[in-house]
């Protein structure tokens, strides 16, 4: 009987180890399956959307704020200062208005970052006929609580966009961040 029990203790080690470690792929899928279906229901319960939208503000910010310094180099300091100074409220309005069920849904079918004028219009972002056929999706840890999707184009390689599932629980995982692609 001492040997079946070690069996068994081995058995559930090895389940517990395969859902652990393979939970993210499984996320991933739903993610992608209920972004191609436009279900922004299943979107709400796979998307960590406060999260993932002070992702985007800080990845912009940075952004900006590195613009915004080679920019305003021959303009002076006072200008520039006063560019620093608004932009963050500018900036965090955009996004609050921009991470939506419909764009994460688009982001993640097409792995193309969402126009700035589609949430100030409130409209649709363009059609992607044909731009997921031409997606590449990679993933992959980052570390134990941070898995990656990496979304790459083929007509822009060299620009990924990389989205970030944490760990909430012991199974379940959320897209909660994003790395733009760098500057072209």
């Amino acid at each position: 009987m001492g040997r079946l029990l070690k069996i068994l203790v081995l058995l559930a080690v090895l389940a517990f180890a395969g859902a652990y470690f393979g939970s993210p792929v499984l996320a991933v899928h739903q993610l992608i399956q209920a972004a191609e279906a436009g279900d922004a229901e299943a979107l709400e319960h796979k998307v960590d959307f406060p999260a993932l939208r002070d992702s985007l503000k800080s990845e912009m910010a940075g952004r900006f704020d590195e613009e915004l310094r080679e920019k305003a180099g021959g303009l002076g300091a006072g200008l520039g200062g006063l560019g620093l100074a608004l932009a963050p409220s500018l900036m965090n309005s955009a996004v609050d208005a921009l991470v939506t069920p419909r764009v994460v849904a688009e982001v993640v079918r097409t792995g193309q970052r969402p126009e700035a004028r589609d949430a100030v219009q409130g409209s649709d972002p363009a059609p992607a006929e044909g731009k997921h056929d031409r997606l590449h999706r990679n993933y992959g840890y980052r570390d134990l609580n941070t898995f990656v999707i990496k979304l790459t184009r083929e007509d822009r390689p060299e620009q990924p966009l990389r989205l970030l599932m944490k760990r909430h629980g012991l199974f379940d995982w959320k897209l909660s961040g994003v790395e733009l692609p760098p500057r072209a």
